[in-house]
């Protein structure tokens, strides 16, 4: 069996191919693969895999939207931190996924049901493909979180952050005004709570808000270094590889 993982994590991406092969030594991984814009090429230039393991949020947006540019036509195991509404919607479609941290026992679940599945011709990929549309279609996003000043805790709408950071482990939102919240979620789980037509997740210390940008500059190595409307604490450098999805993003 050939599988495929998407994962931008690149330490889930070793343990989940690591549990694999302990608890299917016959399954090959011939791929990891970290964003959207690669899963897409790749799906365009590669035969179809017996199975794709992938993470519902990728570092570049939501996986969904890997369906809305290539067909896939194998099985799925979804790796989650989803609601629980997603997670019974996977259940009567026949979708398995599993719950990060990934363990040996729910991977063994997942491989055996899949098997099964397979073994008796009955994995629905119309039906996935709809239940993804559907997904990504009424995921309601976040208007504000709750942050601490002082001794209260207040809201913190949403459209007024410029840009969430990492700060010597410590996530910072910044307003378009240059106030400073302190956060006590990581950065990758409030990108999960983000609309992703607002806010795009620049590399691994920044998430920026559309509003906030201002323009771009070219950088060496086919690079860009965004401009903010405020003041920030380095240079946000968009990768090479995030630089054709962020034009993407940034231009719709």
């Amino acid at each position: 069996m050939k599988a495929l993982i998407i994962e931008d994590e690149v330490l889930a991406a070793q343990s989940l191919q690591k549990l694999i092969t302990e608890v299917a030594p016959d399954t090959e991984v011939i791929a990891t693969l970290q964003s959207i814009e690669e899963s897409v090429a790749w799906f365009n230039e590669n035969p179809m895999p017996d199975l794709v393991f992938m993470d519902i949020h990728l570092a570049d947006g939501s996986s969904f939207a890997i369906f809305e540019q290539v067909e896939i036509t194998c099985p799925i195991i979804f790796t989650t931190a989803y609601d629980e509404y997603a997670l019974k919607a996977f259940e009567v479609s026949s979708i398995d996924y599993l719950l990060k941290p990934i363990n040996r026992n729910d991977l063994t679940r997942a491989m055996n049901k899949y098997k099964s599945l397979v073994a008796n011709n009955s994995v629905d990929n119309q039906a996935i493909a709809e239940l993804l549309q559907n997904l990504g279609a009424t995921k309601k996003y976040k208007s504000c979180f709750l942050v601490p000043e002082r001794d209260k805790l207040i809201p913190l709408a949403t459209a007024n952050i410029a840009y969430f950071y990492i700060d010597t482990k410590t996530v910072k939102a910044i307003t378009l005004d240059e106030h400073t919240y302190y956060m006590s979620q990581t950065l990758d789980d409030i990108m999960l709570q983000l609309n992703p037509d607002d806010f795009f997740r620049a590399n691994r210390q920044f998430i920026v808000s559309r509003k906030a940008v201002k323009d771009l500059t070219i950088w060496f190595g086919n690079k860009l270094s965004l401009n903010l409307s405020v003041k920030i604490p380095e240079q946000i450098i968009i990768s090479k590889a995030k630089v054709s999805e962020f034009k993407n993003w940034f231009s719709k």
